[in-house]
């Protein structure tokens, strides 16, 4: 893993943004999402609910499985987090939902919503649903999404594209989105 270790801002918040791990440029903007990924996930949110990109930041806790940059994958592309980053990583996550107890979480990428789930899901099987889960003994609802990467095509692709639209609607609709960011949406 290559520094510096990357997080949100301190946001005393019941949403509860995780995900996979800080790509290369995060470390030098010193916070999360912060390049093409990030664009595009806040383009999404501000398209379901109306908040910019520093509302969204100000109001929604973001943290990830892997706290620093994994490094680049042989083939090109990202490394993910091996299993032992992440589990050195595991108890500030747990920590973190610990305290803030949310009633949403929002688990970014195949990485961040298997970590949340326990296991392996398919994306066309959990994106677009809304679920009640306890993680790391916190009760809190759930809503899925695809990784927001360049690199990826399913959520540009059916049924991708659709079951991206159905995930932010839920999270739209939400209560703890609407008190949030006081959408009637």
């Amino acid at each position: 893993m290559i520094g510096p270790v990357v997080h949100g801002p301190p946001v005393v918040s019941s949403i509860f943004l995780v995900g996979q791990a800080p790509g290369p440029r995060e470390g030098s903007f010193g916070r999360p999402f912060a390049w093409t990924a990030g664009k595009t996930l806040f383009r999404w949110f501000e398209s379901a609910f109306g908040a910019d990109e520093e509302t969204v930041r100000a109001r929604i806790y973001m943290a990830a499985v892997a706290r620093c940059f994994p490094g680049k994958a042989k083939g090109g592309g990202d490394r993910k987090p091996d299993p032992e980053e992440i589990d050195r990583c595991r108890a500030f996550l747990e920590r973190e939902v610990q305290i803030l107890r949310p009633k949403l979480l929002l688990p970014v990428g195949t990485l961040a919503i298997t970590q949340v789930m326990g296991e392996a899901t398919p994306l066309a099987e959990i994106v677009g649903r809304q679920l009640r889960l306890r993680y790391h003994g916190v009760e809190m609802d759930m809503i899925a999404l695809p990784h927001p990467s360049g690199a990826s095509t399913w959520h540009r692709t059916e049924p991708g594209r659709s079951l991206l639209e159905k995930a932010l609607r839920l999270i739209a609709r939400h209560p703890e989105i609407r008190a949030t960011f006081g959408t009637g949406r």
